[in-house]
């Protein structure tokens, strides 16, 4: 599968067998993301696996009681160890962990995984259960799993509406 694939090929997926993910299919999607750029190359982020049944109820909850994060065999909690703000006067946390969930998502895609990423969360409450520091930024947080779904792709804008070619 080549990169162009897996972006047309990537849904957000809400439904998941109960196949589990394996550590290798594990370990290759953590790895997309320890290999993505970041701010200065600081790489300040931390991507935590949740596989643990209880674990992944409690983590269910902080996510606003979404089922697919319970229902998923794998969760993935992708935070930075603080936050700072590049010169451009965004935050290196959100685009750093978001840059890298992007990548895992594209290798989630390649593997026949599917993600969805949820931005609805309490993220002191997701801090809360998996024992984070309170310095951390909790960015994302994605199911993995091997899909039970296979939703058509949702429309996009025409190229005229989102290119500005100067």
């Amino acid at each position: 599968m080549t990169v162009e694939q897996a972006i047309r090929e990537r849904r957000s997926i809400r439904q998941y067998t109960d196949q589990p993910v394996t550590d290798e299919e594990l370990q290759a999607v953590l790895e997309a993301g320890r290999l993505a750029p970041s701010a200065r190359n600081l790489q300040g982020w931390h991507f935590t696996a949740v596989r643990e049944g209880a674990l992944r109820a409690a983590l269910c909850t902080a996510c606003n009681g979404q089922p697919m994060v319970g229902q998923a065999p794998a969760d993935l909690v992708v935070w930075a160890d603080g936050e700072r703000m590049m010169g451009c006067g965004q935050s290196a946390a959100t685009v750093d962990c978001s840059i890298a969930l992007s990548f895992m998502m594209l290798r989630a895609t390649e593997l026949g995984l599917g993600s969805c990423w949820l931005g609805a969360f309490d993220a002191d409450a997701v801090k809360k259960v998996l024992g984070l520091p309170e310095e951390a930024v909790v960015v994302a947080v994605s199911p993995l799993g091997h899909p039970a779904e296979h939703p058509a792709a949702r429309p996009r804008k025409t190229a005229d509406e989102v290119f500005d070619l100067r």
